[in-house]
């Protein structure tokens, strides 16, 4: 082995940490500012005059220079102002995935491979005895030779059918996922940031499943007083806005997306503080009620809870509120869809949202 052996520069050491924090914090900031890299710069600029982050060296120009040099950010030919490229957007892709993996455990973040071997794009060491239809690709010849041979002798190395051996190959589950994220007023009432981790969450979800699990499909559907779908490119950039709660359209569209999926397995993964409080009329004029749980309201959309059931689609609510009202309506939905549950704090639901994903793809269909 060749070992090489530096001198340790403790300055250079400390630009790198330093470059390191900045980039993570400029990455949470973009999330707060629904993408907008000058007021993300501002608010860092701010910050680093606070807590004395540019006082090394390395200026905020300097980060600028960096960030443009790597393509994360350009400026607009027409307005001059700062805006993400591709490239950035992918980055805070990567960052989210990063950060809401630290809070895993080892033991829950894995593939999403099946208990049972089968066909698959990926080889496994152990082998078997050939059968019709199985491709010749897979064939284990020095295990085949063996056989032969042991038949056979030294003096006769004819190959029979019964000699041949394949290889086994690892069985992967496929699965199609909608990610409903509500938009309402509420997600960030009170001062309170929900919106920031959920879209955080989406992201995370979107490198994850591009990047490892390529043949699988996510949607990403907001809800306020209707439901739409979004290109994941536009993710960064989401807000919530005055709207109220109309979690049946949210899971209706998600319902018709999943439909037309091919894959296996189907699934909801649904972010909200609970409250439904509109419902889409026949005629398409938007019912709304923000004052208490509207008995209406709740039996439409445990309706529409019901009929992912019976489509087989389980949905996976994740609440970001300990009201014991909205509480008891999750459940209720929980337990009319035969789905899951989690209560969380907004600076853990994007731990929980992965490690169920993860674990949700170990199943056949």
């Amino acid at each position: 082995m060749d070992l090489r052996y530096f001198e340790f520069d403790p300055a250079f050491e400390s630009l790198k940490q330093l470059i390191s924090k900045l980039r993570k914090l400029f990455d949470q900031l973009l999330m707060r500012t629904q993408g907008d890299v000058n007021e993300a710069l501002r608010w860092l600029a701010a910050l680093g005059e606070q807590h004395g982050l540019f006082e090394h060296g390395f200026t905020l120009e300097d980060f600028k220079q960096l960030l443009e040099k790597e393509r994360s950010i350009a400026r607009d030919r027409r307005t001059g102002n700062y805006k993400l490229t591709g490239k950035g957007e992918r980055g805070l892709q990567r960052s989210s995935l990063e950060a809401i993996f630290q809070g895993l455990r080892s033991d829950v973040a894995g593939d999403h491979r099946v208990a049972a071997a089968g066909i698959g794009p990926e080889r496994l060491p152990e082998t078997r005895p050939f059968e019709f239809g199985d491709p010749v690709g897979g064939l284990a010849v020095n295990e085949t030779l063996r056989n032969a041979l042991r038949r056979g002798g030294p003096g006769d190395l004819s190959i029979a059918q019964e000699d041949l051996e394949v290889y086994l190959t690892d069985h992967h589950s496929s699965c199609a996922t909608v990610l409903l994220i509500d938009v309402s007023h509420s997600m960030i009432l009170y001062g309170e940031d929900r919106i920031t981790p959920a879209k955080q969450v989406a992201l995370a979800m979107t490198e994850l499943i591009q990047t490892r699990y390529p043949k699988d499909s996510l949607d990403v559907v907001l809800f306020g007083d209707e439901a739409w779908r979004v290109p994941t490119d536009r993710l960064p950039y989401l807000d919530c806005g005055p709207f109220h709660t109309n979690t049946r359209a949210g899971l209706r569209m998600a319902r018709d997306l999943l439909r037309t999926r091919r894959q296996a397995n189907r699934q909801i993964f649904m972010i909200t503080d609970g409250k439904p409080s509109a419902l889409t009329e026949r005629n398409g004029d938007i019912y709304k009620n923000p004052f208490g749980l509207d008995r209406r309201i709740v039996n439409k959309t445990l309706e529409e809870a019901d009929g992912c059931r019976r489509a087989g689609i389980p949905i996976t609510s994740f609440m970001l509120t300990d009201d014991p009202t909205l509480v008891d309506f999750i459940e209720t939905l929980t337990r009319t869809n035969r789905g899951r549950a989690y209560y969380a704090s907004a600076d853990r639901v994007g731990s929980f949202v992965l490690v169920d994903y993860v674990r949700n793809r170990r199943r056949r269909s």
